[in-house]
């Protein structure tokens, strides 16, 4: 054994740090900064992990097995077995969670790799040993405020624990995958970097690696490097990375969007160095949510570039799907699945649309998402936007000028000068175009 003092040596201290200078709790969170940065080093390689089955269950009724088949078959399909959704894990605690996994697996679907979640007890690591997977989440809760005050443990009995039960782990096998939760509230050089390094260590010695999730429990975390620890995504990033010893590829952020941080802490995660980013389908997940795993598969594209195996039409079915089958009301100005995400209602968007799509559409939305751009009608929306919603759902190319337009356009200004507030449905539009246009 080295007699060489750790640099980073656990602070077993007496009383918990809860660092009020950032959290005083009856105000608002508070964002430090300083003079020391951080460089930029984007990850060679990145990827997403999904918690739909997990942490997307925990805020909404569970799915059904013959859901979650679905929804996991739908993300291979978006996957395209390019690896970009590498993993997704599930819970084990119901007869429901075990059947949902074993018919997961059954598929033999490359990806994304079914892994689990257990707590760090004994009792939970015997579920697992039993179901037979080779990777799975611990949580291994690292702040202060876990670690007293829910655990009510130091932090030396805390850090012994979830040594054991990575053993555990190892000793069957199994790749640990530690969640570090509330990491933006803890200690990082007083703990979560002393712990990352006796992980690392096991790792050394199983020859077998070893996984650390970055967990934003509370959404706490800011993308400047400016920022102070433990808030400070890139800082947190780069320490795990430079300090503490552990390769970008075994690091994942897991966020939450409690100060509507939750899609640009990841992809800030990226760019320091960070391997992995979790989430969930359509940001569903505990009190305000997780990363959208359909935002960060085109955040991915636009960082690393488009994937021809990546299907990104899935995207919009996984929306229709959530919407028809789980009965879920998408926000209709939710990015990227939101019914208006690509439509207008002004007249002269529509008129720079019908004139070139790139001027009002972010990108070309048919071809990659095969959602063409679409237009709604309103008091605002003049000939060039019923014009566009003509051609659209007629395959035409009228005039706007064409008498037979322009008497829809009047029918329109008289519902409005009518005192009409809502918009028109397409159903209205169907029927004053069979009547100005014959069946």
């Amino acid at each position: 054994m080295s007699d060489k003092k750790p640099k980073y040596p656990l602070a077993d201290v007496e009383e918990p740090n809860l660092y009020r200078e950032q959290f005083p709790y009856t105000e608002l969170p508070k964002v430090l900064f300083e003079e020391a940065t951080v460089p930029m080093n984007v990850a060679p390689e990145v990827w997403i992990t999904d918690t739909t089955f997990r942490d997307g269950q925990q805020s909404r009724p569970p799915y059904t097995v013959e859901q979650i088949v679905e929804i996991y078959k739908l993300l291979s399909k978006l996957d395209g077995g390019s690896g970009i959704i590498r993993a997704s894990e599930f819970f084990l605690y119901s007869k429901k969670d075990r059947e949902a996994v074993e018919k997961c697996r059954e598929l033999g679907l490359k990806y994304p790799l079914v892994t689990s979640w257990i707590r760090a007890v004994k009792s939970d690591f015997k579920l697992l040993k039993e179901i037979g997977l080779d990777e799975t989440g611990i949580l291994t809760s690292c702040s202060d405020y876990h670690v007293f005050l829910k655990l009510k443990k130091t932090r030396k009995q805390a850090l012994q624990m979830y040594l054991e039960i990575a053993r555990s782990a190892l000793d069957e096998g199994i790749v640990p995958r530690c969640h570090f939760e509330d990491i933006t509230r803890a200690d990082f050089y007083g703990f979560v970097v002393p712990f990352a390094i006796e992980l690392m260590k096991l790792r050394d010695e199983y020859k077998k690696d070893v996984k650390i999730r970055l967990c934003d429990t509370m959404g706490y975390a800011v993308p400047w490097p400016e920022a102070i620890l433990p808030r400070s995504a890139p800082k947190l990033v780069h320490g795990m990375i430079h300090d503490a010893g552990v390769p970008g590829h075994l690091l994942e952020w897991h966020g939450h969007n409690d100060f509507h941080k939750v899609l640009i802490n990841p992809v800030t995660a990226w760019l320091y160095g960070c391997a992995g980013c979790n989430g969930s389908l359509l940001g569903i997940g505990e009190r305000t949510g997780n990363t959208p795993i359909e935002a960060m598969v085109i955040e991915a594209a636009q960082i690393k570039g488009m994937d021809s195996r990546v299907n990104y039409h899935a995207i919009t079915e996984i929306a229709e799907y959530y919407r028809k089958v789980i009965g879920v009301t998408i926000p209709a100005n939710f990015p990227l699945i939101g019914r208006d995400f690509n439509t207008t209602r002004a007249g002269i968007h529509a008129d720079g649309l019908l004139k070139s799509e790139e001027i009002y559409n972010c990108f070309d939305t048919s071809k990659i998402l095969g959602r063409p751009p679409a237009v709604v009608i309103t008091d605002k929306s003049g000939a060039a936007g019923i014009k566009h919603w003509i051609d659209h759902h007629y395959s035409t190319n009228v005039a706007k000028d064409d008498p037979r337009l322009l008497k829809i356009r009047d029918k329109v200004d008289e519902e409005y000068e009518s005192g009409r507030t809502t918009s028109i449905s397409d159903e209205e539009m169907h029927a004053w175009y069979t009547q100005a246009f014959g069946g």
